[in-house]
């Protein structure tokens, strides 16, 4: 299981790297976001191209996603300079059609890996046509963007419904690696990381993005001791991903009743509010 830190802080990246997170992620994205998500209270990034570079030399070993801009003008311009700065994957957000998927990779040109970030009601329906690219690497859900056009109340009732298995599935019978999300603390969130982990193993996810409550302390109180506190909270996370492994099916299938109870109870919560 790989965990995924987002940053464009050199330093930070090593030390996450350090203890354990297998891959950095540079986000680019900005073109709508402000649009779609401001005020409500998710990251929306100031990263800047030349974060890349700088983030590349930090770690020079280690996995470095980009997240792009959906496509664009200067899209070409863009990905190519993301791989010139040592992006080794490249990840596409917002499309909505097969043809987006099959033009992005085509500009990658098999010099990076690629990733579709799958976030949108046409790209959902979409799927079998894109999912079978063969120079597409990975799919990966996200579930921000997509529970709103679907018009659900939680991030994770696409978890609940069914959406993410047949995403995973898909996935499967492609041979693509495949992720969703994020993931809070074992023991935080709305639906605790526990909880969404079990549900990655279940699925066979690869990879999830740390949310910000893994940064908390960093941000909130730089004078503290936060870079033992995240080193001892990603080495939870590692030690869950060991002991919900070895479930027997009936423990998985309890794991996943619970999972569905839980959202449906926040998304009852946040539909009286």
């Amino acid at each position: 299981m790989d965990f995924i830190q987002i940053t464009n802080d050199p330093d930070f990246a090593a030390f996450a790297v350090r203890c354990g997170v297998a891959r950095i992620m540079v986000d680019l994205e900005q073109h709508g976001k402000q649009e779609r998500q401001g005020g409500l209270g998710t990251f929306i990034s100031d990263h800047v191209p030349q974060d890349v570079a700088r983030a590349r030399q930090a770690v020079p070993k280690a996995a470095l996603i980009v997240r792009i801009n959906p496509l664009h003008e200067a899209s070409a311009n863009e990905i190519d300079q993301a791989i010139a700065s040592g992006a080794s994957h490249l990840m596409l957000p917002m499309f909505r059609s097969a043809d987006a998927v099959a033009q992005f990779v085509a500009l990658v040109a098999g010099r990076a890996q690629t990733i579709a970030l799958l976030e949108t009601r046409d790209a959902l329906q979409s799927l079998p046509q894109w999912a079978e690219l063969d120079a597409l690497d990975e799919i990966y859900v996200g579930l921000n963007d997509l529970h709103r056009e679907l018009g659900l109340r939680f991030m994770f009732q696409p978890l609940a419904d069914g959406v993410v298995d047949r995403v995973a599935a898909v996935a499967q019978q492609q041979g693509k690696r495949f992720g969703f999300g994020g993931i809070a603390r074992l023991d935080e969130g709305l639906l605790p990381g526990r909880v969404v982990l079990g549900e990655h193993l279940r699925l066979g996810s690869t990879s999830v993005i740390l949310s910000r409550t893994f940064n908390r302390e960093r941000i909130e109180a730089p004078d503290s001791d936060w870079r033992a506190i995240y080193a001892e909270e990603i080495e939870r996370l590692h030690h869950a991903v060991q002991v919900l492994a070895q479930r027997e099916p009936a423990e998985i299938e309890n794991d996943r009743l619970l999972a569905i109870d839980l959202i449906t109870r926040v998304a009852q919560s946040l539909g009286q509010r």
